[in-house]
C-alpha cells in the first residue's frame, strides 16, 4: 500500500496550489485528480488581485504574464439601457488593479509546473477517490482509490484535504453535510463567438432587461455567457427551442445573427443548478475541506476561485508545521476555519444579499433603469463606492500571503 503525508483530492485551484505550498515547505504531498487533463469548459476562470499578487510572491509572476489573458478593470452592469459601475478596482491598493480572465486549464498547468519541481510533490492523474480508510477510532487514514486502468487501490495519509469541489464526494463520505441556503437563481452557460461588428470588447460585464439577465467574459474570439433563469425552470424553457434562445440572448447583448447561429443546439447550453451553502464544520479527524467542499459558492461575482485559493495559502501556513512533525490534529484543522470562517460569511453574505437585491427582481422583471435600489444608485452618485465594492470583489476580506517558506 502506498503512503504519502498529505493527499489532497481534486486538481483545481486549491488543491493545486495546496500542494505547490506544501510541497514548499518539504511535506510529501499527492495531488488525486479524477481527469486526465485540466482541460474543461465553464469553470471559474477569473484570477483576482490578490491571487495575482500571490503569484507574485511565489516567483511565478512573469510565468503567469506570460498566459493569453484579459484584463477587467470595472465590473459594469446595464440594467433597462442605465450604466452602472459596480466595481472599480484601477484605484485599489496593490500592484494588481485588473481581474485577469485567464483559461482555467493554463492556470492550473502553471501550478502544476511549478509543483513539480519540489521532489516532495507527485500528481497522479485520472485517478479517483472511491472512499475513505479510517482506523478503528473513525479517524481518516487516507483513500481508497483507482488508478488509470480502474485497478483499485489505498493511498494512506497523515491528512486528507477535500478540494473536490461543490459536489465533494469526499465530504459525503465523510458524513459532513453542508447547510444550504435557498437561491433564486439556475445558470445556462455558453460560448459565443465575438461578434465581428462588437465594439464594446470587455466593457459590458452584465446586461438586464426586460426579464433577462446574462453576464459575459470576454475571452478574445469568444465570450464565455452565462444566461440566468429562475431556479427550476429549466426543462420548461428548453421546451421553447432553440431559436428562442438565439433571440432572446441575441436580443439582450445587441449580438448579431451569426453569432447567434454558433449556438447550434441546447447540447451547447450547459446547466448549472446553482446551489450555496457551507458546512457547520469543515473536518473530522484525519479529514479538512476547503474551497466549495467546504462553502458552496454561487457564481455571482465569480469569486469562488479566489476564495478556494486564499483557503489553501491559510491552510498551508497553519498545517505544514504540524505536517512536518507527524503530529496533525483536530486542533490545527479547527484552527484553518477559524482563519477563513469570516471572509466566507462575508462573501456568502454579499451574494445573497445581490441574488436578492439584484436578480430576483431582474427576473421577476421589476427591476427597472429609472427605479434602482438604493445601493445602485448609490454607486452611480459617489465614484468612491466603487472603488470600496471593487476592493471587496478583486482582493476580499482577509487576504492570504504566501507563507514564507513558499517564496521564490
Amino acid at each position: 500500500m502506498e503512503c504519502t503525508t498529505c493527499c489532497v483530492v481534486g486538481g483545481g485551484p486549491a488543491g493545486m496550489m495546496l500542494g505547490l505550498l506544501l510541497a514548499r515547505a518539504g511535506v510529501e504531498v499527492t495531488v488525486l485528480e479524477k481527469h486526465g487533463d485540466f482541460l474543461r469548459d465553464f469553470r471559474g476562470d477569473t484570477v483576482h488581485p490578490s491571487t495575482l499578487r500571490l503569484l507574485d510572491e511565489l516567483g511565478l509572476g512573469e510565468r503567469f504574464a506570460r498566459l493569453p489573458a484579459r484584463k477587467l478593470r470595472e465590473m459594469r452592469m446595464r440594467i433597462d439601457g442605465t450604466t452602472v459601475v459596480a466595481g472599480d478596482l484601477r484605484r485599489i491598493p496593490g500592484r494588481h488593479k485588473y481581474i485577469a480572465m485567464v483559461p482555467q486549464w493554463d492556470f492550473l498547468d502553471l501550478l502544476a509546473g511549478a509543483a513539480a519541481q519540489e521532489p516532495s510533490f507527485t500528481l497522479r492523474m485520472r485517478t479517483e477517490v472511491t472512499g475513505l480508510r479510517t482506523d478503528e477510532d473513525g479517524r481518516v487514514t487516507g483513500v481508497h482509490c483507482t488508478d488509470p486502468d480502474g485497478t483499485p487501490g489505498e493511498l494512506a495519509a497523515d491528512l486528507t484535504v477535500a478540494c473536490d469541489g461543490r459536489h465533494s464526494p469526499v465530504r459525503e463520505a465523510a458524513g459532513l453535510r453542508p447547510d444550504f441556503f435557498d437561491v433564486p437563481i439556475d445558470v445556462w452557460q455558453v460560448r459565443v463567438p465575438a461578434p465581428r461588428d462588437d465594439t464594446k470588447s470587455g466593457r459590458v460585464f452584465m446586461s438586464i432587461r426586460d426579464g433577462q439577465v446574462a453576464a459575459t467574459m470576454d475571452r478574445g474570439d469568444y465570450y464565455q455567457t452565462s444566461y440566468l433563469i429562475k431556479k427550476g425552470t429549466d426543462g420548461e424553457l428548453r421546451a421553447h427551442g432553440i431559436g428562442w434562445f438565439r433571440e432572446r440572448l441575441g436580443g439582450l447583448l445587441g449580438w448579431d445573427r451569426a453569432a447567434m447561429e454558433a449556438i447550434r443546439s441546447w447540447d451547447d447550453v450547459k446547466l448549472l443548478e446553482v446551489t450555496m451553502g457551507r458546512l457547520p464544520r469543515w473536518y473530522r479527524d484525519g479529514l479538512l475541506c476547503i474551497g466549495d467542499a467546504a462553502h458552496i459558492m454561487s457564481p455571482v461575482g465569480g469569486v469562488g476561485v479566489n476564495l478556494a485559493v486564499q483557503d489553501a495559502v491559510a491552510a498551508a501556513r497553519l498545517l505544514a508545521g504540524p505536517l512536518r512533525r507527524g503530529e496533525v490534529g483536530v486542533r490545527d484543522l479547527e484552527r484553518v476555519q477559524k482563519r477563513r470562517r469570516l471572509p466566507m460569511a462575508v462573501t456568502q453574505k454579499q451574494q445573497l444579499g445581490e441574488h436578492e437585491m439584484l436578480l430576483k427582481p431582474a427576473l421577476d422583471g421589476t427591476l427597472r433603469g429609472d427605479r434602482l435600489p438604493v445601493p445602485l444608485r448609490m454607486l452611480r452618485r459617489v465614484p468612491a463606492l466603487r472603488t470600496v465594492t471593487g476592493y471587496l470583489g478583486g482582493v476580499g476580506v482577509r487576504p492570504e500571503h504566501a507563507p514564507e517558506f513558499a517564496r521564490r
